[in-house]
């Protein structure tokens, strides 16, 4: 007999980034909120059992979930991010009040919330001391780390603020720690995407684009068409040989100048944001790079969430540290790779997945 898989539900899930990330990890998804119409057509469309709850996350009574062991969200970061007014808890976007009722309501077993770094920042220490102390208020121990995505393999300068709270037995056995990955550059990272219609000057520019991305920036509603976020973004890209000034719609074709510098496709981006290729974004260029630049990296989602299933686990020190071999393809482990691993890890793999 399987055993039984966790269950969580998602608030603020955009395109599916932290879903995949915590369905990879062994969470089962039981609802996912979303207000924006194009990310939830892109839930729908690679997860059609799904069930997407579209609307503000304001009007969700979380009762009818009462007791699921995950409450997962991405609460929305323009009031903290340093690129914004930091307007915090007076942003009306500022959404932390509607997950603390959630909790209240649902009672999970396990709180994971994301956001910008910024909220780590000793500007929002009052307020995210009232987030922690309320969550202690109602029964969890939180705790809380800046990642930066990069260190997990994702090919892209990208610091998120995770909380995760838990109640006092599960919270003994959480831990943050993990073996630093290097990730791949985005030359290595894209050159087949770029190289796809032909270009010759695709191995050339990859050489070029030997360091990390910058964070991806998905914009707002307000902004106009898709680009690569604010101009000192754009000279970063510029250094890596990327055209920031717009998205493309296509790999550049075999008669693109050798020399000249391409930009990047959606399917490109997020390869960068740590999404497989076989994730499907629905709508318009401008609706499905939004979509990817304001994800949540799936790599990173698999990391916390992981974490937490650990600790459900009762595992208090996990003998084989947290390692993705390829986070931006989200690959299992096959063939020669595995040979390398120790034999209780191959038997781990194995079972996780059998």
């Amino acid at each position: 007999m399987l055993p039984v898989k966790k269950t969580v539900v998602e608030i603020c899930a955009g395109a599916g980034g932290q879903a995949l990330g915590l369905e990879l990890a062994g969470f089962q998804a039981v609802a996912a909120v979303e207000i924006d119409p194009s990310a939830c057509a892109t839930l729908r469309l690679n997860r059609p059992d799904l069930r997407v709850i579209e609307g503000d996350v304001r009007s969700f009574d979380g009762r009818e979930f009462s007791g699921v062991d995950l409450l997962a969200g991405g609460v929305p970061c323009p009031p903290f991010s340093i690129a914004g007014k930091q307007l915090g808890k007076h942003d009306e976007r500022d959404l932390f009040p509607e997950a603390l009722r959630l909790v209240k309501e649902i009672q999970p077993r396990a709180v994971m919330l994301e956001n910008v770094k910024g909220f780590a920042s000793e500007k929002f220490k009052e307020y995210r001391d009232s987030v922690l102390e309320q969550l202690r208020a109602l029964g969890y121990v939180p705790t809380f780390q800046v990642i930066q995505a990069s260190d997990l393999g994702v090919p892209q300068l990208r610091p998120r603020f995770i909380l995760v709270a838990l109640r006092a037995d599960d919270f003994s056995h959480f831990r943050w720690d993990f073996v630093k990955e290097e990730p791949k550059s985005v030359g290595r990272a894209l050159v087949d995407l770029m190289k796809a219609n032909g270009w010759k000057g695709a191995q050339a520019w990859a050489k070029r684009a030997h360091t990390i991305a910058p964070t991806l920036v998905g914009g707002s509603k307000k902004h106009g068409g898709p680009d690569l976020g604010p101009t000192r973004a754009k000279r970063q890209w510029a250094e890596l040989g990327v055209d920031g000034m717009g998205v493309a719609n296509d790999a550049p074709a075999h008669d693109f100048p050798d020399d000249a510098m391409p930009r990047l496709t959606v399917r490109m981006a997020a390869r960068i944001q740590g999404f497989p290729d076989y994730w499907k974004f629905s709508g318009k260029k401008t609706a499905a790079y939004r979509q990817v630049g304001n994800a949540f990296p799936p790599p990173v989602a698999r990391f916390v969430a992981s974490r937490i299933m650990e600790a459900f686990e009762g595992s208090a020190k996990n003998t084989s540290p947290y390692t993705q071999p390829e986070p931006s393809q989200m690959m299992l482990l096959e063939g020669s790779a595995q040979k390398k691993l120790p034999y209780a890890q191959k038997k781990r793999i194995k079972a996780a997945h059998s």
